[in-house]
């Protein structure tokens, strides 16, 4: 017998009344009745409610004990009273009386209470994440996450995919993030990179014969956190498949994740045939390529409405003549709203950097007319033409904004989720999954004016190859999709380019000669030449997937040991300094900006 337990503290049952018990736990709550001291016993398994009479010689010494520490109970199993029956746990109906301890681990004074979920600052979460991990709620995502990993793993194993581990120590990468470098003692002056995806490896592994690979696979980028992604490092999915098309990929990855969401949520799946929509519509009817299509709320572009003669609102007009847009947001039935829902949000608006946002309310079934600050500008047939556009009804309200189309996308956007959310539009037992499809290939920098890549450099673009039209590379669209559930983007993917010449000329468009290709992808370009399957993957992020399973704001709150929000970890005190003799071996010397 384990000298340590008989049961774990979520075993005992009524049917195991009169038996005698080994338990070992932390102490999560201790409630002291004057002749009887209640002990709640936690380990990774639940709680067991013991007990302990005064008259036990141990009392004294249970009723000072500090709670988290961590002892083994002897002792026998008791019905509890009627009254006393806990039906929130599932050891409920009974209790263990205590007969003896012993202390397997003293506990300091606690920097925060494990048994609360009470909020607490990041900095003694993260710095203390050991006893953090112990509370209710961030334990159990832990084990969920866990068992996502695994229940995924099967998936996969189901599909006839093969998992392969991949380099961790490789090299720098010219596109996507910022890499983390790691100097190399034996080539002095020279640096591998920490891999910020597979991407390459897995594409190797597609020209290596193999047909379909996966990897539970840790990704590393220098980046800002945010509340959907960690600073550092986060994990992915990441798959690939041989002899695709973009409609096999979306058939594997619609079918594990409607089968992952199912099986870890009660919620409702909005369509399991995830709906496609193409980067410019969601652009246009949702002011960004991340769309939550749980919220109703759609934009129109109504521009040309402020060519009419008819329409005298000048400062959009004007605006209009210089090249901006006018997009809007219909609102149902909002009529009866007071002017301060309006106001608040125009307000609202302002303080996000937009100079506003311009509305008006639909009246008169008979005569068309419309309330609001600007609703005089607008003649009877203008606001029809607005109605039919939008598909707006008398009764309903118009947010309208104008300026440059990025920044009118991004304040309608904005407003989008904002509106819904003050008018209770969003079921939040809900997962609405989409497809961003025929992303461009390349786009113009703002600051520079230079073209360059917009997604993935290594993408297949859309067409018959010999009728591209390379003089207009903004013109081109590329087999690159996105997936995104609830307003979360959980992955980028693509059919990649297998033609090491298409390569060349893809690549020569955003500014690199065939020499930088060489040297920058000499692995992948040389790969390429020697028979290349077309092949295709994606990498949907497993930090974000379980954000979602266990209903959390931040991927914090599904990691077991993150940083902070200037990439620290607070409890192992890294990134730490390193001696002279370290940096010695590897050649280097520091030379710190002031």
């Amino acid at each position: 017998m384990n000298k340590y337990r008989t049961h774990n503290c979520n075993a005992l049952r009524q049917k195991n009344v009169g038996d005698d018990v080994l338990l070992s736990g932390w102490i999560n709550k201790k409630r002291d009745h004057g002749n009887l001291l209640f002990i709640d016993l936690r380990d990774n398994y639940g709680i067991t409610q013991c007990i302990i009479d005064k008259k036990n010689p141990h009392f004294s010494e249970l009723e000072k004990i500090q709670l988290e520490t961590v002892i083994k109970i002897k002792g026998s199993v008791v019905d509890r009273s009627l009254e006393t029956i806990n039906n929130e746990i599932d050891t409920g109906e009974v209790e263990v009386s205590i007969n003896s301890y012993e202390i397997l681990g003293k506990c300091s004074e606690l920097p925060m209470p494990v048994f609360s979920d009470q909020e607490y600052s990041e900095e003694i979460r993260l710095k203390y994440r050991f006893l953090d991990l112990r509370r209710k709620k961030i334990h159990e995502n832990i084990i969920l996450r866990s068992k996502v990993i695994s229940f995924i793993r099967g998936e996969m194993n189901k599909m006839g995919f093969l998992e392969f581990q991949t380099p961790i120590l490789t090299s720098s990468s010219p596109e996507g993030a910022r890499d983390f470098l790691v100097p190399s003692r034996l080539n002095p002056g020279k640096f591998y990179a920490l891999p910020q995806a597979p991407q390459q490896f897995k594409q190797l592994i597609m020209v290596s014969g193999f047909d379909k690979y996966f990897q539970i696979a840790p990704c590393f980028r220098d980046e800002d956190a945010r509340a959907d992604r960690s600073p550092g490092e986060f994990y992915q999915l990441d798959l690939e498949m041989s002899f695709v098309e973009q409609n096999d990929i979306f058939d594997v990855v619609e079918r594990l994740l409607v089968n992952t969401f199912k099986k870890f949520s009660n919620k409702k799946i909005l369509s399991e045939k995830f709906p496609r929509i193409s980067y410019s519509n969601a652009l246009l009817n949702f002011g960004s390529d991340k769309p939550d299509l749980r919220n109703p709320l759609i934009i129109n572009d109504i521009t040309e409405i402020f060519t009419r003669e008819d329409v005298s609102f000048d400062i959009f007009k004007k605006l209009v003549k210089s090249g901006s847009k006018v997009r809007c947001i219909v609102t149902k039935n909002t009529k009866s709203k007071p002017r301060s829902f309006f106001d608040n949000i125009d307000k609202w608006a302002k303080e996000q950097g937009a100079s506003g946002l311009a509305y008006f309310t639909l009246e008169n079934e008979k005569e068309v007319s419309a309330k609001g600050p600007i609703g005089k500008f607008f003649s009877k047939d203008a606001l029809k033409e607005i109605m039919k556009k939008t598909k707006a009804k008398i009764g309903d309200s118009i947010f309208l904004a104008c300026d440059k189309k990025n920044n009118v996308e991004k304040i309608l956007s904005l407003a989008r989720d904002k509106i819904a959310n003050d008018l209770h539009l969003i079921d939040d037992n809900t997962f609405a999954f989409c497809w961003i499809v025929d992303y461009p290939m390349y786009e113009k920098d703002e600051l520079s004016n230079e073209i360059k890549f917009s997604h993935n450099p290594f993408s297949m673009p859309q067409g018959d190859l010999d009728q591209i039209d390379f003089e207009n590379p903004l013109d081109i669209l590329a087999y690159q999709y996105d997936i995104v559930c609830n307003g979360i983007e959980l992955s980028s993917g693509a059919i990649r380019n297998h033609i090491p010449e298409l390569m060349y000329k893809l690549f020569s468009i955003a500014g690199y000669n065939k020499d930088q290709v060489n040297e920058k992808f000499s692995g992948m370009i040389n790969a390429l030449s020697y028979g290349a399957p077309p092949h295709g993957g994606i990498a949907p992020g497993i930090d974000r997937i379980v954000m979602l399973l266990a209903n959390e704001k931040n991927i914090r709150e599904v990691t077991m040991f993150p940083m902070n929000q200037n990439a620290q970890d607070l409890m192992m005190k890294a990134p730490s300094e390193v001696s002279d003799m370290q940096l010695k071996e590897l050649n280097l010397s520091l030379k710190l900006k002031k």
